[in-house]
């Protein structure tokens, strides 16, 4: 009952517009008060809010975020739409696939899905406006391919979960970028055969010239040699991922200084936005373990665990309520706070019915991004629509069909975990 009683709170303080960070925050330490006392209370913030950011691997979010920054001030990340387009515009949905690309290479040096949402929205739903796609389905894409940047390394939230986890989040990294290929593929796949069943509503694009395509290469080569490099040193044991992140944040500077596009204050700009955002996922953090910890002391958290075990059902029938109740999530929390309130709380329920934690990690990650393009939250669906300026249930009506994709694929990565744990299982030791 004291449990359900602070999860109203917490749904209150959101409902409200309190910052997660401090809604969770809030309820957790109304919630410790109450069950054990003002002086327990200080003893538990004295000490949570130091240990829950004080792990070595959290510099690794930094790094990350920071190396995103350096692309996205120099402008950089702004020309890859219009690089892929080049190749691939002449097909069927050509800038729609175009968009998919963009985001996935966006997504490789991003991390963030409203980022890359806003980048795509500001490029290409004004170039695909242009050749006649309608903005249903423009803005619908755009707000699905954003997701791919929370599942192609970098990844902000396998980096969490692998913290969480207790897992190798150099495997982690890895095991996303067959599952993010292919969920750009299934994205592409629809926009194909969109544009072959209404063509006037997703048309073809213009044929470029080889030298055209060549010339593409100028800004996609190195997104790809950086990508390759970051990844590379994770697949081949050379490096961690804290340092491989190190090594991404100086290869994006050094990128923006060879193009000539880093000024001073885009350079102040980047380390104050990094910053900023670092310290907004710290802060969530730290909220997120107030909020558990008060649910460990009701043991809630048990209760949850023994009523599943409870059910004596099948792995996949346990796999699937955990799957519901992360859609169900997703709309509404943020997906860093979603993965350090669950993990704990399911990560033994998933191990103890056979699954690995990798591989959960990664299927997690896809399913809790779900809520960034359903409603009520849809926050990359808002993004979309404060860029565009039109109703979000238009956003939303032309996200069906990506949703269906991707909800099809999670299907598909659950009856055969091997598609996920292909290339991490031939990783260097």
């Amino acid at each position: 009952m004291i449990a359900a009683a602070g999860s109203v709170l917490l749904v209150i303080l959101l409902a409200i517009g309190l910052p997660v960070a401090f809604a969770m925050a809030v309820a957790g330490t109304a919630g410790i008060w109450f069950v054990s006392g003002f002086g327990s209370l200080i003893g538990i913030i004295k000490t949570t809010t130091v240990s829950s950011v004080a792990s070595y691997e959290l510099i690794t979010i930094p790094m990350f975020i920071l190396m995103a920054e350096f692309i996205i001030v120099s402008k950089i990340a702004d020309e890859l739409f219009d690089a892929t387009a080049v190749w691939v515009g002449r097909t069927p949905g050509g800038l729609g696939v175009a968009t998919v690309l963009a985001g996935a290479f966006f997504g490789a040096i991003s991390g963030s899905s409203t980022a890359s949402a806003a980048t795509l929205s500001s490029t290409s739903i004004p170039a695909m406006m242009r050749q006649g796609y309608t903005l249903r389905f423009a803005g619908g894409l755009v707000a699905t391919t954003g997701t791919l940047a929370m599942l192609i390394p970098p990844s902000v939230a396998l980096v969490l979960y692998g913290i969480i986890a207790d897992v190798s989040i150099g495997r982690l990294l890895i095991a996303g970028i067959v599952p993010g290929l292919l969920v750009a593929v299934a994205l592409m796949l629809v926009v194909f055969i969109t544009s072959l069943a209404r063509p006037s509503q997703v048309p073809a694009g213009r044929a470029y010239s080889i030298g055209s395509k060549l010339r593409a290469l100028k800004v996609t080569g190195p997104m790809l040699a950086l990508f390759a490099a970051v990844t590379g040193v994770l697949y081949l044991g050379i490096a961690t991922p804290t340092e491989a992140a190190a090594l991404g944040a100086f290869g994006a500077f050094l990128l923006s200084v060879l193009y000539r596009r880093l000024t001073m204050n885009g350079f102040l700009k980047a380390l104050t936005s990094a910053a900023r955002i670092s310290c907004m996922i710290g802060l969530i953090i730290i909220g997120a373990h107030l909020f558990g910890y008060f649910f460990t002391l009701t043991r809630a958290t048990q209760s949850i665990a023994d009523w599943i075990i409870g059910l004596n059902a099948s792995p996949y029938m346990v796999l699937l309520i955990l799957l519901i109740i992360y859609v169900l999530l997703g709309c509404f929390l943020d997906q860093v706070a979603i993965l350090i309130l669950t993990v704990p709380v399911v990560l033994p329920i998933v191990v103890g019915v056979g699954f690995d934690p990798v591989w959960f990690g990664v299927v997690v990650v896809i399913t809790a991004e779900i809520g960034m393009i359903t409603p009520p939250m849809g926050m990359n669906v808002f993004v979309v629509a404060r860029y565009t300026g039109r109703s979000v249930h238009e956003i939303f009506a032309g996200v069906v069909p990506f949703l269906v994709a991707v909800l099809s694929l999670i299907v598909i990565f659950a009856v055969w975990p091997q598609i996920v744990m292909w290339l991490p299982n031939r990783m260097a030791n």
